[in-house]
């Protein structure tokens, strides 16, 4: 807790706007690269598992990761939008 008081007090001057924004900016990257890291995974096993289904699973995987990515990407913008204001 005194840490957090420390790093709110160095960030007075900034606004507590921007150390949000750059905190959810950093956890929708962080969740995005989890996410697809699972998918990734799974995709693997299933491969392993099935390497005859190994065309339809990787373009699952694909299109999964891409969603995923998406959302994390429109995270960001709106933190670095909330910052920009």
């Amino acid at each position: 807790m005194t840490s957090l008081l420390v790093l709110l007090e160095a960030v007075a001057g900034l606004g507590l706007g921007y150390l949000g924004a750059g905190i959810g900016a950093g956890l929708a990257a962080i969740g995005a690269g989890l996410g697809i890291g699972k998918i990734g995974e799974g995709a693997m096993e299933g491969i392993a598992r099935q390497p005859e289904a190994a065309g339809n699973i990787r373009s699952t995987m694909i299109i999964a990761a891409a969603l995923v990515e998406g959302v994390a990407f429109f995270a960001v913008v709106v933190c670095l939008l909330i910052a920009l204001k």
